[in-house]
């Protein structure tokens, strides 16, 4: 087998367990959601809150900014 073959097949098995490794990585974030929602549903409430409104915060600001520049 050359150098070549031998780099591509690393290459392709390091890919492989990136892939496994960020499907791992997600079911853990799943579970830990899952846990926190069950565990203090209030807390979690208030988070999905929080993140609502700072995407609406940010949302309300590119809509001025754009309204600013087109003036």
């Amino acid at each position: 087998m050359d150098r070549l073959s031998r780099l591509h097949k690393g290459t392709a098995g390091e890919a492989a367990q990136m892939a496994q490794a960020k499907k791992i990585v997600l079911y853990m974030l799943v579970v830990f959601v899952l846990y926190t929602i069950i565990k203090t549903p209030a807390r979690a409430a208030d988070l999905v809150q929080v993140g609502f409104e700072g995407i609406s915060d940010a949302a309300t600001s590119v809509g001025e900014f754009m309204t600013e520049l087109t003036k």
